[in-house]
């Protein structure tokens, strides 16, 4: 689950926010709070990392969210956290929050509360599911020279989307060469099938082949791009 939750999608909109300090410091910066449908329907998370603040103002978060026509009807998150995956020697910290039981073709709001010493500060977001549906990337990428000319590209649907069978994916490939220093790209589908035929390559060039999963109808986005796989054509026998 926290491979899916280290990759954001669609910004949701932001609705309000509100601070309320007693201390007369300045309150932390509030989050920006990000969520994304991983799996359609049943699989939404959102997740901020955390904005700087000075050590001695320690805070720590709530969150909740209700259907916006059904305000009183209020669940909490179960909060999660993570470092993010960073050369650096002081990685960011990410809070993660699932979302479960969500209806479909329903406006939603999220409320992030930071409190600190002498005050809090919510932030309030909105989204449709249906907008922020955005897949974990394919998996398992194969790209075999069929000739000197072509090649096989094959992929996997990302096992986090679990519902296939009632809800499937298309793909977008996208594979890129370089020219004397300028890289160029060719993007094609939407796909349906999991393989393809690249046919008109140069023998000898090398070839960078990426793809992308999105919700069958075009719901949301498409997924980050997948894991590169770079090879190098055969060139044509004398």
């Amino acid at each position: 689950m926290m491979a899916s939750v280290c990759c954001w999608t669609l910004l949701v909109a932001v609705a309000a926010s509100q601070t309320t300090s007693s201390s007369g410091r300045d309150p932390p910066v509030n989050p920006t709070v990000r969520c994304w449908c991983a799996s359609y329907p049943n699989m939404t998370f959102c997740s901020w990392p955390e904005p700087p603040h000075s050590p001695s103002q320690p805070v720590r978060y709530v969150a909740s969210y209700t259907e916006r026509h059904r305000p009183s009807v209020t669940k909490q998150c179960q909060l999660m956290s993570s470092n993010s995956s960073s050369s650096s020697s002081s990685p960011e910290k990410l809070w993660h929050c699932p979302l479960r039981d969500l209806k479909l073709l329903t406006d939603y709001m999220i409320n992030v509360t930071t409190l600190y010493d002498g005050g809090s500060s919510s932030h309030l977001s909105s989204f449709m599911l249906e907008d922020i549906v955005k897949p974990d990337p394919p998996v398992d990428i194969k790209v075999s020279p069929h000739n000197v000319r072509a090649v096989l590209m094959e992929w996997s649907a990302p096992p986090t989307w679990t519902h296939m069978d009632i809800v499937p994916l298309k793909y977008q490939i996208m594979y890129q060469w370089d020219v004397k220093g300028t890289t160029k790209s060719v993007n094609l589908g939407p796909l349906e099938n999991t393989s393809v035929e690249l046919k008109g390559l140069i023998p000898g060039r090398t070839y960078l082949f990426r793809v992308c999963a999105r919700e069958l109808l075009g719901l949301g986005q498409c997924s980050r791009w997948s894991s590169p796989v770079t090879v190098t054509l055969p060139k044509k026998k004398l």
